[in-house]
């Protein structure tokens, strides 16, 4: 067998799109060939690669080309050019309800789609068991889905893609809509999928869905392949994309990838040392866990800002985020910034976190987040390991100081 579970080569999908309606007959019936259309890509010559047993994770902004991508990998699409090549059964979660007839009952939706993918009534009937109760919709299953919240449509919709036993499993952002339960159950057998070794295509805005299950990246924007690589450093450079993105024009950069990977904004306001102080006065690099520790930001302000806000991200060695906070979120404002003036900031905290090593991003930006207008953004500006407390050890990444007690209690007779 093939080492490789889908592989897409050159892909390209192009579409006509006419000012009006009567464009399209005018430029069919014109002797000289004269074009009323525009070219729009949704993609645009793209190539991935998921091999057997991976988990990938496809990112990008709205309209970026992520739903055309799977929808053309699933057989739904037809590219304009270029091909996808796919080794093994394929199930996939594209979007609320694709596929399903709303005038059946969820019953007999379940029997329809097992049908189409070549499934016979024996196994069906095996299988059906297993789809409703994973569905867990109740006496709606046996209702017209035109009937259904769009949270019944996503349980139905995953329930059986999950459950005939796929080799390769694409699922989109669909998810989101389903209710935080139901989301953890979906996050728990994916999970299972993986451990089984089979593929998974994954779609979502979430990082730590995607860090936490996908072993690989892409980031898509505007049809094309922008980066790929271990998820977080793919998702560093989708934070940049973004802030680049929403700054004024004037104040973009024009960075390259590898820079915008680590640092991106429109340079008003600079941070240049970001610090890790412990209660001697001293920089460190490694500290005990429950240390009453400081984080220092000095910033250089190049630019008049009003109330900028200063925020810092702590992540740990896979890139999942920790804790976040900023002056803003804590209420406290920073007032009016002349240019040329230097500001020190300072985050006090008792570092209750697991041994590991784990990484500070630091951010100045206008507003509560850094898509409003980013000032400066960098990803990795430190880099420090917890150690634990000779008397004191636990597992997980944070130290919730339990205390315990127990008492005997009457036996029941």
């Amino acid at each position: 067998m093939s080492s490789f579970a889908i592989k897409a080569e050159s892909l390209t999908k192009v579409y006509r799109l006419y000012p009006a309606p009567i464009d399209r007959l005018k430029e069919a019936l014109t002797p000289f060939r004269r074009k009323y259309h525009e070219e729009f890509y949704a993609l645009n010559d793209v190539n991935i690669e998921v091999e057997q047993g991976q988990c990938v994770g496809i990112i990008g902004l709205n309209g970026s080309g992520k739903s055309t991508l799977l929808q053309m990998i699933a057989g739904v699409l037809t590219p304009s050019s270029g091909q996808v090549t796919v080794n093994g059964k394929i199930a996939a979660l594209l979007e609320l309800g694709a596929g399903f007839n709303p005038d059946f009952s969820g019953v007999e939706n379940v029997i329809f789609q097992c049908s189409i993918m070549g499934f016979h009534r024996r196994e069906i009937d095996e299988l059906l068991p297993k789809i409703v109760d994973f569905a867990d919709i109740g006496a709606f299953i046996n209702h017209p889905v035109k009937t259904y919240s769009s949270g019944m449509y996503v349980r139905l919709a995953f329930a059986v893609a999950i459950n005939v036993d796929p080799d390769i499993l694409i699922v989109d952002e669909a998810l989101a809509v389903g209710d935080i339960r139901f989301q953890a159950k979906c996050m728990a057998k994916i999970r299972e999928f993986r451990r089984a070794g089979k593929a998974l295509l994954f779609v979502s805005h979430d990082p730590g869905a995607v860090k936490s299950l996908c072993n690989k990246a892409y980031l898509l924007d505007r049809g094309r392949i922008l980066d790929e690589g271990e998820p977080d450093q793919v998702f560093n450079y989708y934070n940049s994309l973004i802030a680049e993105r929403e700054t004024p024009q004037e104040g973009r950069s024009s960075l390259q990838k590898g820079l915008l990977r680590q640092r991106s904004g429109n340079g008003k306001v600079r941070i240049e040392q970001t610090s890790l102080i412990d209660s001697q006065e001293r920089s460190v690099d490694t500290v005990v866990s429950g240390t009453r520790v400081r984080l220092e930001l000095a910033a250089d302000i190049h630019h008049e800002v009003d109330n900028p806000t200063f925020g810092i991200l702590i992540r740990d060695r896979l890139g999942n985020d920790i804790f976040g906070s900023n002056n803003h979120l804590l209420g406290v404002e920073t007032g009016l910034l002349a240019a040329g003036s230097r500001l020190l900031i300072t985050y006090e905290m008792q570092l209750d976190l697991g041994a590991g090593v784990y990484t500070v991003t630091v951010a100045a930006h206008a507003g509560e987040a850094h898509i409003e207008e980013s000032f400066d953004w960098i990803n990795d500006a430190l880099v420090f390991r917890v150690i634990h407390a000779p008397d004191t050890k636990f597992t997980g990444v944070c130290r919730l100081s339990p205390t315990f007690g127990f008492q005997p209690r009457k036996k029941v007779t």
